[in-house]
C-alpha cells in the first residue's frame, strides 16, 4: 500500500526547510503555523507513511542531520542545562540517521560506544547501574557534572541495534521487556512490556504497538520467543480472517492515520491492518 502520495505527507514535505529540517529538532513547545512540526517528529510520521533514504526528502533531512554531527549545522532546540547537551544532541540525531541509514560511520561510531557500555553493564545476567554510570561517563568523555542519559529510552535502545554482542542482546531484550519502569518516548505508561494494553479499541494500543515495533529490529530467535505473546494478542483481537481495527481514538496524527481521511470506517480498518500486517512480518 503507498501512503507517500498522501495529504499527510503533502502537509510535512511541503513545510521542510532548504537546509532540510523542520525547524525545531524534537522541541513541541515551540511550534508554530510558520514551523508545524519539529524535524523529529516529521521523520517519524514521514517513516510511518513509508518515506525511505531512497526518497529526496529524507536525502535531504538525513544530510542536514550529518552536517549537525561535523559541525556545519546545528539544531535550533534550546540546550538542556542538565545534561551533556552535545553529547545527548548526538545521540538523538545518530539515532535518526541509523534508522535511515544503518550504514552510517559516524552514526554507528557512536552507536559502538553506546552498546560497549550495554556490554559492559550487565554481570550474572543482571543490570548494574554503578558500572553503567561508570562506563558511560568514560567511553563518552560525558561531562561528569552532568546527569546520566536513561538507557531505558528510545534512542539507546534504537541505536545500538546490530553492535551487540549475541549473548548481551538476549540479556538487554530480557531487561527491556521486564523493566517495570516503563520505556519512554512512546506514552505507554509506566509498567513493563509484559503488560497488554486493557482494551485494543484504544490509543494505548496504538502507542503499545509503536513500541513493538522498535523492539522488532532485534531479530534473533531468543529475541522474536519473547515476542510471541504479543501475536497471540493481535491474532486474538481480528474482527476477521485478515482485518484489526484500533478504533476511533487510534486516531494519534503520528501512528494514523495513513489514508487521507477515516470519516469512513473502512479506511480506518485498513490502515490498522495495513500496520498490524506488517507487524506479524517479523514473527514468520
Amino acid at each position: 500500500m503507498n501512503y507517500k502520495d498522501g495529504k499527510w505527507a503533502k502537509e510535512i514535505l511541503d513545510s521542510q526547510l532548504p537546509n532540510g529540517s523542520w525547524g525545531y529538532f524534537h522541541t513541541l513547545t515551540k511550534i508554530t503555523s510558520k514551523h508545524p512540526i519539529a524535524t523529529e517528529q516529521a521523520l517519524r510520521r514521514l517513516e510511518i507513511l513509508g518515506f525511505t533514504i531512497y526518497d529526496k526528502p529524507i536525502q535531504k533531512a538525513i544530510k542536514y542531520l550529518q552536517n549537525c554531527l561535523i559541525g556545519k549545522e546545528d539544531i535550533p532546540d534550546r540546550k538542556e542545562k542538565q545534561l551533556d547537551w552535545f553529547k545527548f544532541r548526538d545521540l538523538m540525531i545518530s539515532t535518526w540517521i541509523k534508522r535511515f541509514v544503518p550504514d552510517d560511520k559516524r552514526a554507528n561510531d557512536l552507536s559502538k560506544k553506546w552498546a560497549e557500555i550495554i556490554n559492559g553493564s550487565f554481570k550474572n545476567n543482571e543490570f548494574n547501574q554503578n558500572q553503567f554510570n561508570l562506563l558511560f561517563y568514560r567511553v563518552l568523555n560525558y561531562d561528569v557534572k552532568k546527569k546520566t542519559i536513561r538507557l531505558m529510552t528510545f534512542y539507546p535502545i534504537s541505536l545500538v541495534t546490530n553492535n551487540l554482542s549475541k549473548e548481551v542482546e538476549t540479556i538487554f531484550f530480557n531487561h527491556i521487556m521486564n523493566y517495570n519502569q516503563g520505556i519512554t518516548y512512546f506514552g505507554y505508561g509506566n509498567k513493563p512490556i509484559r503488560i497488554l494494553p486493557q482494551h485494543f479499541e484504544s490509543s494505548e494500543t496504538v502507542a503499545y504497538i509503536r513500541l513493538i515495533e522498535l523492539l522488532t529490529d532485534y531479530k534473533s530467535n531468543e529475541c522474536i520467543e519473547q515476542l510471541l505473546f504479543v501475536k497471540d494478542w493481535i491474532e486474538a483481537n481480528r474482527i476477521n480472517s485478515n482485518e484489526w481495527d484500533m478504533g476511533k481514538l487510534s486516531n494519534d496524527g503520528i501512528y494514523f492515520p495513513l489514508s487521507d481521511s477515516w470519516k469512513l470506517k473502512e479506511n480506518r480498518i485498513k490502515d490498522c491492518s495495513y500496520k498490524i500486517n506488517k507487524l506479524l512480518e517479523y514473527f514468520k
